[in-house]
């Protein structure tokens, strides 16, 4: 029989609840002429609240956390979600994270990075199982002979950019949600167990890290309105004169 899994504690606190306040005074949907920087937040803290249930509550589940997490934040990021090939994800993070880096004047997102989740991180850059190129040579994928070589290249990345300050914690991000992408992949596709021991390591460290960066991305942009221009409007909005959801009922 397998060993027992260690218990796992979750850092820090639920976000939805101040934040989901704060929305619904300052951001709710139906607000100035129902902006699309309001239902995006709504989409997102919807989900995080959802998320932070399955995370913090005494019957975690951390497969449904990570998965509320990523929804949480695919609605803060996304534009069209049919273009989006495993390199138009990718892109997609980096043009958010520009975005959202360019409005941390008080370098919330390096700082608590090198506080508390510089071994997690660690740990992901180093893993093999969450590096999409291993997976693409041990499928048959040509041209992904060398993916031990693009692995060493981007612990460099993390090794020299993590200490250099805000200007390249772009770089760490980029890297850091190319692993997650990959337990994304492995779990909304179907292609790793519900509470699998297998990838249990990886999922906790992706999972606290989430639960970190998603409610510090959503207060980055309530406090920079300006990042409104560098989001868009979200795919599925109701075309105008279609009747969504009561300003009153979301207020």
């Amino acid at each position: 029989m397998p060993e027992p899994q260690a218990e796992f504690k979750p850092n820090g606190e639920p976000q939805f609840p101040s934040l989901d306040e704060r929305r619904r005074k300052d951001f709710h949907y139906g607000k100035d002429g129902d902006k699309p920087l309001n239902l995006r937040l709504r989409r997102s803290i919807s989900w995080l609240g959802r998320a932070e249930e399955f995370y913090y509550s005494d019957c975690q589940d951390l497969d449904l956390a990570f998965t509320c997490y990523w929804f949480a934040f695919n609605a803060l990021y996304d534009k069209d979600p049919y273009s989006e090939s495993y390199m138009d994800a990718i892109t997609s993070f980096r043009v958010f994270f520009e975005a959202v880096i360019k409005h941390d004047d008080q370098r919330a997102i390096f700082d608590e990075i090198q506080r508390n989740f510089l071994e997690p991180i660690m740990r992901l850059r180093d893993n093999k199982y969450v590096f999409e190129p291993f997976w693409k040579h041990y499928n048959g994928v040509k041209r992904y002979e060398d993916w031990q070589d693009k692995l060493e290249s981007a612990k460099k990345i993390v090794n020299e950019d993590i200490g250099n300050g805000k200007q390249n914690i772009h770089k760490v991000l980029c890297v850091l949600f190319d692993r997650l992408y990959v337990i994304r992949k492995q779990i909304v596709h179907g292609n790793a167990a519900w509470n699998s021991d297998r990838n249990r390591d990886q999922l906790r460290d992706g999972t606290s890290i989430m639960a970190f960066l998603i409610p510090l991305f959503i207060t980055l942009i309530m406090n920079n309105l300006t990042i409104e221009m560098d989001l868009g409007k979200p795919y599925y909005t109701l075309p105008p004169g279609v009747q969504g959801v009561s300003p009153i009922k979301d207020n």
